[in-house]
């Protein structure tokens, strides 16, 4: 999923790990990057630009956590496929 690869650029401080695993029904993304800031939804605005990357990712992949460490975290996201 792009788009948790490009909020933790423009975001996060960059990309400092990525793992995907494909299993039988699923594939699981896993994107760490340098910040340990939580993501937040953005109130849909027509005046700004952006602001629907963690609505998407929530909409793609509802099966997703999020795991810190000291200054950085990791966000898995599972999509189900059929």
């Amino acid at each position: 999923m792009s788009e948790l690869v490009s909020s933790a650029v423009r975001h996060a401080g960059g990309v400092t790990g990525f793992h995907v695993t494909v299993r039988p029904g699923q594939v699981v993304i896993e994107v760490s990057d340098g910040s340990a800031l939580l993501p937040h939804l953005r109130p849909p605005s027509p005046h700004t630009p952006g602001g629907f990357g963690w609505r998407l990712v929530k909409t793609l992949a509802p099966t997703t956590f999020i795991r810190f460490n000291r200054s950085s975290k990791t966000i898995t996201a599972t999509i189900l496929v059929s």
